[in-house]
């Protein structure tokens, strides 16, 4: 059985109100409980178990929610930026009441997927330097990407700061002036995939996320589309191949 909540902070939570309007509702008698008027903003529900019934609908109480976006070049993936706009500009404020927050950062000028959730022990899983969780990546490089490239990724190279990555996984789609390529990482260190072709002596001018885990970008979300995981999507988030 569900721990009990105040029926004012369970409304709160899904975006219904502020407290002190839930508390108005409740006096006004919009709220019901099982049938009952639930007058008294303080009565405790189970929310699993209880129907609550908010001006005539039956109120889906959920903890988590969790969104798959494909994140367009110019947002920044905070959830506040005083210069910028931010990837919770892009979605519907029904989500805002969750306090979602972005699943680790893409840069600015990178695209694809990107994760939004308000489950924090998922979020520090995930984003925690002992699991490794593999993220791919999409690019075109400025320059001739070579099979000794993939080589140095493979044996780790060390990034501007005397930093040596973990063994990475290059795949070469096109070899030309500007080249196109696959990489597959398995920690997130600030700006790594660009630090890592810096280090070869090649520029990344174009960077896409294509998966974290095992979960991949929905190719039918246009950018800066977003829709709701599945409960298969969300464990696949953390699964390693």
């Amino acid at each position: 059985m569900a721990k009990k909540q105040r029926i004012d902070k369970i409304l709160s939570n899904i975006g219904y109100g502020s407290r002190a309007e839930i508390k108005r509702y409740c006096k006004n008698g919009v709220v019901t409980v099982n049938g009952a008027v639930a007058s008294n903003p303080g009565l405790q529900v189970d929310h699993e178990n209880d129907e609550i019934i908010f001006d005539g609908e039956k109120v889906n109480y959920r903890e988590f929610i969790y969104i798959m976006m494909n994140k367009p070049d110019g947002y920044i993936s905070a959830t506040f930026d005083k210069h910028d706009p931010i990837v919770l500009d892009l979605i519907d404020s029904s989500y805002l009441a969750f306090e979602p927050f972005p699943v680790g950062r893409l840069d600015k000028d990178t695209e694809g997927l990107l994760v939004l959730t308000n489950d924090g022990k998922l979020s520090h899983r995930v984003l925690s330097p002992k699991k490794h969780v593999p993220k791919t990546y999409y690019a075109k490089i400025d320059g001739i990407v070579t099979d000794k490239d993939t080589k140095a990724f493979e044996e780790g190279v060390v990034l501007d700061d005397g930093y040596k990555t973990m063994p990475a996984q290059l795949n070469i789609l096109k070899s030309d002036e500007t080249s196109e390529i696959e990489l597959t990482i398995h920690e997130g260190k600030f700006h790594q995939v660009k630090r890592m072709f810096e280090s070869v002596d090649k520029k990344v001018v174009y960077l896409k996320r294509l998966s974290m885990g095992k979960l991949k970008l929905d190719e039918t979300l246009a950018l800066g589309e977003y829709r709701e995981l599945t409960d298969e999507e969300v464990k696949l988030i953390e699964e390693r191949e």
